[in-house]
Formats: C-alpha cells, sequence, structure tokens
C-alpha cells in the first residue's frame, strides 16, 4: 500500500474571486479539491479552463476548483496582470496568486498546466499534466463521491466562490483589429465574445455583431454567437464574391473559422467541428468543416490563401474558402524555436500574423519563444529570439534584442515590422535593412495588435486598456536613443539535477477509471524528446511509441532544457460504442549536470495515488 499523501497548504501572495477571503486545505475539508496549476501565457492552460467549465457545473455541490497561478512570464507576476486575466478569460473560481512558486514547488508541479486532485479527507489522490483529462476526471470524482458520501466525509453546498462586479466599458480586452475599405474598423470584443464595427475614430460604435454571450451559433449579427474570437481577415474581393462572406474570423475558444459579410452582418461556419484538435499531423487537404481545429488566434491572407496562427498545436494552417479545404502549412505541434523548410519546423504559439507589402513575406509573432518569425520562399526564419525561456525588453541588433510575449505583428510598406510586445506593454520596431530593433512606444496596456488606418495612423489594440490607442503623430519617424529600459529575463525553475551519462526518462501514465489503452489505430502513445542546446543530449532525440527512453547526457555542458511531448490514447474499456480520448502534454525540463546528479527522470502524465 502506498502511504496517503496529506496535501500541503496554499501558499501565495493572495486570492481573487473568493470575496477577500484566504483559504486553506483544512477549510476546503468535506470537498473534492482540484487544484488547477496554469498561467495565463499558457494556450494549454486556456484549454484545461475551458475543459473544466462542464465538471464545475456538474459537480458544483461537491467539487471546488482552485486556480493557483504560477507564472512564467515576468509580466504574469503582476497581481494586476492577474486580475485582468482571471476576468478576461472568465475565471469562475478562486485562484491563489502564487508569484514566487511556493505552492507549485509543494506540489512538486513541473509543467503548465498541472492538475491536482484532493479527496474531501485532505489527501492527494491523482497528478495529472497537460490536457484531455475531463472524461478521466469526470469518472474519477464519481468514484470520490461514491466513496465519502458512504463514509460521511463529503459535504454537499456552495463553494468559496465570490463573483466580482461586472465592469462597464464600450470594448472588453479587445483582440485584433481590422481596416474596412472604407475606412471603419472592425475589431473583436474578445471578452465579450462579439465583433464591433466602429468609425475610423476608433471609438464611436456602428454596430455590434454578436449576442455577446458565449457560444457558436451562426446567424445574423443579432443571433450570432462566439467565443473569445481574436483575428481577422479581409479576404480579396474576387475571393469574398465567390466565397459568399468579406472576412474571415478566427473564433479562438470556439476552435472554428468563422466567416463574416460586412453587408448583412451574416456570421457563418467556415472550418472546424467546434471539437479541439487531438489527432495526428499530415500534410494532405481536409474538407474544413470535417477537421478538428485548436485555438485558432490569427489569420491573414499569404500565398493565394488563408493562413491560420493555429496557437494550440504551434503550428500555421491554410485554408482554401474556394475549395474549403484546409490542411497544415508549418509545424510539427512540437513547442520549442527550429527554423528551415516548411513544414519541418518548430513553433511556439503563434499568435500574430501580417502579410508584407509585396506579399512575399508572412511575419509571425511566436509568441511563447518570444521572437518575431517569417516564412518566404516555403522557409521559416527568426529575426529576433532567442527561445522558449528567453526574454525580455532589449533593443539593438536583433540577435542581442528580446521581446516578451508578442501577440501582434503589422508590416509596414517600407519594409519594416512592428510588433506588439505585449508582456512589454510596448509596440517595437525591426527594421530589416540595419537588423536592429527599436522601442516606438511604451507604456501601453497588453497591446495585442497594431493596424494602419487608411490615412496612415496607427492604432494599437491596447487589450487590458480597454479601447485602440493612436500612436502620436511622428512615433515612426522619430530617431535617436530608445525608450526600452533594457531589461533581460529568464524563466526560473527548480532544475532537476541529473548525472552526465545514461540516464532513464519515464513518463507515467495510468488510465482513468473505465478506460484502456486504445491500439486500434496503430500505437497507444508517443514520446517525443528534444533539447537546448541541442548537444546536451548525445543521444535519445526524437519520437517513439515508449513513454520510456534511455538518454545520454553530454559531461561537457552544464545545464539546459530538456524538451519532452508526450501523448497517450485511451478508450472505455466496456462500452459497447467505445469514446476515445488524447492526453497529451508538452515539458520543459530545466536540468542541471552534476557528478551525483539523478540518473532517473520522471514525469507524470497521469498519475494514481492510492492508499
Amino acid at each position: 500500500m502506498t502511504p496517503r499523501v496529506r496535501a500541503p497548504q496554499l501558499k501565495g501572495r493572495g486570492w481573487l474571486n473568493t470575496g477577500g477571503q484566504d483559504l486553506s486545505i483544512a477549510d476546503l475539508r468535506g470537498k473534492i479539491v482540484l487544484l488547477d496549476f496554469w498561467t495565463f501565457c499558457c494556450i494549454n492552460c486556456l484549454h484545461v479552463l475551458d475543459e473544466l467549465r462542464p465538471l464545475e457545473e456538474k459537480y458544483g455541490d461537491v467539487l471546488v476548483v482552485i486556480g493557483v497561478h504560477s507564472p512564467k512570464f515576468e509580466h504574469e507576476r503582476d497581481p494586476e496582470a492577474l486580475r485582468d486575466a482571471v476576468e478576461r478569460y472568465g475565471v469562475d473560481h478562486p485562484v491563489l496568486d502564487d508569484p514566487e512558486l511556493v505552492t507549485w514547488d509543494q506540489y512538486a508541479a513541473k509543467a503548465w498546466p498541472t492538475l491536482t486532485v484532493v479527496d474531501p479527507e485532505g489527501y492527494v489522490v491523482a497528478n495529472m499534466a497537460g490536457e484531455g483529462h475531463a472524461e478521466g476526471l469526470g469518472r474519477l470524482i464519481d468514484e470520490l463521491v461514491a466513496t465519502h458520501e458512504a463514509k460521511g466525509t463529503l459535504h454537499r453546498g456552495d463553494g468559496p466562490y465570490v463573483a466580482p462586479e461586472a465592469p462597464t466599458t464600450t470594448l472588453r480586452f479587445p483582440g485584433k483589429a481590422l481596416v474596412l475599405p472604407g475606412g471603419n474598423l472592425l475589431v473583436s470584443d474578445s471578452a465579450r465574445h462579439s465583433i464591433v464595427e466602429l468609425e475610423p475614430d476608433g471609438e464611436t460604435v456602428v454596430r455590434r455583431i454578436g449576442t455577446g454571450t458565449r457560444g457558436r451559433a451562426d446567424g445574423g449579427p443579432a443571433t450570432a454567437e462566439f467565443a473569445e474570437p481574436q483575428g481577422l481577415c479581409l479576404l480579396p474581393p474576387e475571393v469574398a464574391e465567390a466565397a459568399g462572406y468579406d472576412v474571415v474570423v478566427a473564433d479562438t475558444v470556439n476552435h472554428l473559422l468563422r466567416g463574416l459579410k460586412l453587408a448583412t452582418g451574416d456570421v457563418v461556419t467556415i472550418a472546424g467541428t467546434g471539437r479541439q484538435w487531438r489527432s495526428t499531423v499530415d500534410d494532405h487537404a481536409h474538407d474544413a468543416l470535417a477537421s478538428d481545429l485548436s485555438s485558432p488566434w490569427d489569420v491573414a491572407w499569404f500565398d493565394d490563401q488563408v493562413v491560420v496562427a493555429m496557437a494550440g498545436i504551434h503550428q500555421l494552417w491554410w485554408y482554401d474558402p474556394g475549395k474549403r479545404t484546409t490542411g497544415v502549412y508549418a509545424g510539427t505541434t512540437v513547442e520549442a524555436l527550429r527554423d528551415g523548410p516548411l513544414p519541418d519546423v518548430w513553433m511556439a504559439q503563434p499568435s500574430g500574423l501580417s502579410t508584407s507589402a509585396d506579399g512575399a513575406r508572412l511575419w509571425i509573432a511566436d509568441s511563447e519563444t518570444s521572437a518575431l518569425r517569417y516564412v518566404e520562399a516555403g522557409v521559416l526564419h527568426t529575426a529576433v529570439g532567442q527561445g522558449l525561456f528567453d526574454f525580455g525588453h532589449m533593443d539593438g541588433p536583433a540577435d542581442q534584442a528580446l521581446f516578451q510575449h508578442p501577440l501582434g505583428v503589422c508590416a509596414l510598406a517600407d519594409g519594416s515590422v512592428l510588433v506588439a510586445d505585449t508582456y512589454n506593454g510596448a509596440v517595437r520596431r525591426f527594421d530589416p535593412e540595419n537588423n536592429t530593433v527599436t522601442t516606438v512606444a511604451d507604456g501601453l496596456a497588453e497591446p495585442s495588435g497594431i493596424v494602419v488606418t487608411n490615412t496612415g495612423d496607427v492604432l494599437v489594440v491596447e487589450s487590458a486598456a480597454h479601447r485602440l490607442t493612436a500612436l502620436a503623430p511622428g512615433a515612426l519617424a522619430a530617431t535617436g536613443g530608445s525608450t526600452a529600459p533594457g531589461t533581460r529575463h529568464r524563466t526560473e525553475r527548480t532544475p532537476t539535477a541529473v548525472a552526465a551519462g545514461e540516464v532513464t526518462l519515464e513518463v507515467i501514465f495510468t488510465p482513468a477509471p473505465g478506460q484502456k489503452l486504445d491500439e486500434q489505430f496503430g500505437p497507444s502513445t508517443r514520446l517525443t524528446v528534444s533539447a537546448s542546446p541541442p548537444e546536451l543530449l548525445v543521444e535519445g532525440a526524437g519520437a517513439t511509441t515508449d513513454l520510456r527512453r534511455k538518454l545520454v547526457i553530454a559531461n561537457h555542458v552544464e545545464g539546459g532544457v530538456l524538451q519532452v511531448v508526450a501523448q497517450a490514447a485511451t478508450c472505455d474499456a466496456e462500452a459497447e460504442h467505445a469514446a476515445c480520448h488524447l492526453t497529451r502534454q508538452d515539458w520543459g525540463v530545466p536540468i542541471t549536470v552534476v557528478a551525483d546528479g539523478t540518473q532517473r527522470v520522471a514525469l507524470v502524465l497521469r498519475g494514481l495515488d492510492e492508499g
């Protein structure tokens, strides 16, 4: 029998969504507690928030979800930024602000997101990382309800969540903007789940398209529904006429592309099933309406097609409005930074797209690598950016410059590129001619998009200020010293001390109650390993179907990051028409190489603590 482990206390800077009350594990005795270790930059964490909503509704009288916010980026340590994120993403449960990762370390979390289940007696009963656990969690909760109701240790009733006051502004966390041919502006009002048309002043509302409530209905402007829409792409006139709609909308949380007809405000679904992608990667064309997507964040017209920033799986996809087909354009789903010929490249949550004036380059804000990248002639290049864990606010030569989680880009007519440097609250400019980065404006509230109006003004989607903001006249023409503070950061988590030489990597996965590994379509598990720097790993890189692998760690490298991607397919064990499930997670495991380090690295994809 494995000894039962008491859940450690919840320690942090403060609490949100509790009406000012601090919570402890003892306060939650009698409830099933689900701790969600998340950070608001992480698309996988946002997916989990959506996976948990049905569980919170179904088990509201027995389950308490606690979000433990464990920041990656420096900006995410700001308590006001966290407060904004909790509202932006509709987090309807208590959140512990843990900027120093105290509770993260107490629970031995190693990845965003990580879920820990605590039973009504205060014991840890399960740990899991990544996405795709909702079905298994439901089965586990049912088991815990039955067990603890029989023991008399389950207490039904309301939980500790206290809703904050509803805000009142015209826009609420707008995402992206689009300049229409007549000069009006189209804005994705993300937290209000709608699209808003504004006059050229960027303030006066012409019309709102969408009910303003989360949903996925097609129809006219008063009946259509979205879920946290982001990117907007205006089709060329001849393409729009043939397609029957003018604008492609990245309907992010619905995992859909929507078509918007400007003359009527009618909305129609053009790509996606509404299910989140949990499949395999291939380079074939697929019926767009039969394809699962994953958090499309931005869209742009490039190379005679719509290119989609598929943030949820670290890829770019293409969509053909004429043939109504879609497929993979760039990326393998590995979350990292690797350039080269398409599609065999690595990306990390691409979130902004812009086509150069001559149509030759597609510029990309690759947010999790804090990078500015571009596609040209079928090859992906990195202009600025150093990797998943290096970021800051540094101007100067491109190989030294740093961004912090940029979400938007805007290619200018002169060939330079503006970057919405979101977590630095700045607009930056990259000049390909002299290969340098300068700061154009700072002091902005999470800028997420940039557009140039028909009159040449630059408008910034200042998302956390709930408005569009015009840059000062002449800002782009300004020369001289940079306003950048010149700060450099690196994500710091407790590294694992690993010995040089042979090391065993093991990903632990236990199927959920009532499920078994699913081999009907081939191997049920897959493990992909790489390293930064690459020379850290002498042997063991690549993809296999075994969740256990021998690695050989170099003895001449002080340390680095092991990048591990694991997935497991399961199906219902006894059902006549068994449902299939896919669990997946990316880990960036920081390691140091020392003489007396461990020779085994274990990561939990899904594990049960049984007593």
